[in-house]
């Protein structure tokens, strides 16, 4: 797998035989790719060997585990009409388009554009930075006009800091996005372990997992590999204000 950026894109040049062998690592390959949060993927398919149709289907899997945050649009780029055709057919083209050249993916980016703004800020690893995710959410918000989601955004950036602070040994990297009448809240850490919900009673007391909180707070949250560690995002829209 070879990489290239043009325009802002990531353009993944695939190359040999796409089986069962090699399905996972293809996919996975193309989602680290959007995690990077490029303008969009775009992967040439054109030096692919696939004997079986359905193996096309890895691209609908790598942007259905992408498809909520960072939500990045994947592209396959093929010359060969025979080839779009046999794409096209396995249904995979539902979720990913394909386009004969470089050219035309890019002209498609430029007529679905949504407006998506982000900002990003590193924090220290201490106490004080749960206070500096508060404050930094707030104040964004506020300067995208999405003040109603402020509460709620606050409770969740508030969860997400205090996991990185109590079970890694990285500093918290907050961002922020927000497009259309969402807002994403995910948070980075250098530790590759995937977030997971705790619960357990101590003293016969029940103690409700932080991220159990997360969950019941937003429309969608995950737990994405990155290649330095994670990102545990959540997703709000307007039904979760508080």
């Amino acid at each position: 797998m070879f990489s290239d950026t043009v325009a802002g894109a990531c353009l993944l040049r695939a190359l040999g035989r796409l089986d069962s062998s090699t399905y996972l690592e293809l996919r996975d390959s193309v989602i680290k790719a959007a995690l990077d949060e490029p303008r969009a993927v775009m992967v040439d398919v054109g030096g692919l060997d696939v004997p079986a149709p359905s193996a096309w289907s890895v691209f609908a899997s790598a942007r259905w585990h992408v498809s909520t945050w960072p939500d990045i649009p994947i592209l396959l780029i093929c010359p060969r009409p025979e080839i779009a055709d046999q794409i096209s057919g396995t249904g995979v083209t539902r979720y990913v388009p394909v386009h004969a050249d470089v050219e035309s993916a890019l002209v498609s980016l430029v007529a679905a554009k949504r407006p998506r703004r982000r900002v990003r800020i590193e924090l220290p690893r201490r106490l004080s930075s749960l206070r500096g995710g508060r404050d930094f959410v707030a104040e964004w918000l506020t300067n995208w006009s999405q003040e109603q989601l402020i509460p709620t955004a606050k409770v969740i950036v508030d969860v997400l800091v205090e996991n990185v602070l109590r079970h890694t040994e990285s500093p918290p990297v907050i961002l922020l996005e927000n497009a259309d009448s969402t807002v994403t809240i995910a948070v980075q850490d250098a530790d590759g372990s995937p977030a997971m919900r705790r619960e357990a009673g101590a003293g016969g007391a029940y103690r409700t997992s932080g991220l159990a909180v997360v969950g019941a707070l937003c429309r969608a949250w995950g737990s994405s590999p990155t290649p330095g560690g994670k990102t545990v995002w959540a997703v709000v829209g307007p039904e979760n204000r508080l």
